[in-house]
């Protein structure tokens, strides 16, 4: 992960405060703030092992029970600026049961693109000094279901925000950090983790140490990650193919869902 020290960070949804406590050891000179979508009380009964103690020796300000898609929440941090809002391995909680599941009028792809969007979204709104480099990054999986998700193309259709690359995610960095699962008491393996940088501003030296994929590329598919194609054959084929017909269903479901977004949603970061 490219930080600077001295940078002003708040982490979102940091389930045991790991990556928040290593992260507060990395940035010197800087600040981190730290927040989770579970109360106190939920994580010191969720985990057996939590920094919640730690993150409080070390005076590192902390916000629980803090919700990415509520205004409310951002609002909480009372006017304080950062240059960088992180959100590690983001994933919605499961369904509480399946009468909670057929309620629901969106797809479980299309809900974790909404829950990513409004992030970034509320982060720009709230959080981010129009004086820093305004970032945001999100760390995840290059596997499904998240690579399924379109971060670097439809995410941020028509924001400020813009994805400008990535970089591989080493969690040797954050000594201490487990990754956890979103439900139990199980840290998961950060397989392929790759961290998606978005920004409003242009950042020269931070683009240069940024990937482009190769996937982004003309004679590809991005949203499938796929190609290049050879022919237009071999391009035919693809469209014609099951994963490709799946994703289409996926992108115009989250098109549906913007449209709608943006109707009730007047500001523009």
């Amino acid at each position: 992960m490219i930080l600077d020290k001295q940078w002003r960070i708040l982490t979102v949804g940091d389930g045991d405060l790991s990556f928040s406590y290593a992260l507060h050891s990395l940035i010197t000179k800087g600040q981190v703030t730290a927040s989770t979508y579970d109360s106190e009380q939920t994580i010191e009964g969720k985990y057996q092992q939590h920094a919640l103690e730690q993150v409080k020796a070390a005076n590192i300000t902390y916000l629980p029970s803090f919700d990415v898609t509520m205004p409310a929440s951002w609002q909480r941090l009372a006017g304080q600026k950062f240059d960088l809002v992180v959100f590690q391995f983001p994933l919605i909680p499961a369904f509480s049961d399946q009468q909670a599941f057929d309620k629901s009028t969106l797809s479980i792809n299309t809900l974790n693109r909404a829950l990513l969007r409004q992030f970034i979204d509320n982060a720009c709104r709230f959080a981010l000094d129009p004086n820093g480099p305004m970032l945001c990054y999100i760390t995840s999986k290059d596997v499904k279901p998240y690579c399924e998700w379109d971060l670097e193309g439809s995410l941020m259709l028509n924001s400020k925000m813009q994805y400008i690359g990535q970089h591989p995610f080493n969690i040797n960095q954050f000594p201490g950090y487990k990754i956890r699962n979103v439900e139990r008491d199980k840290h998961v393996k950060d397989t392929s983790g790759i961290t998606y940088a978005f920004t409003a501003k242009s950042n020269p030296s931070l683009e240069k140490q940024l990937i482009i994929p190769s996937y982004l590329e003309e004679n590809h598919c991005s949203f499938c990650r796929a190609g290049p194609f050879h022919s237009q054959i071999d391009m035919q084929a693809h469209l014609d193919s099951k994963k490709h017909r799946m994703m289409q269903k996926h992108q115009q479901a989250w098109y549906q869902f913007l449209d709608d977004y943006h109707r009730k949603n007047s500001y523009n970061c």
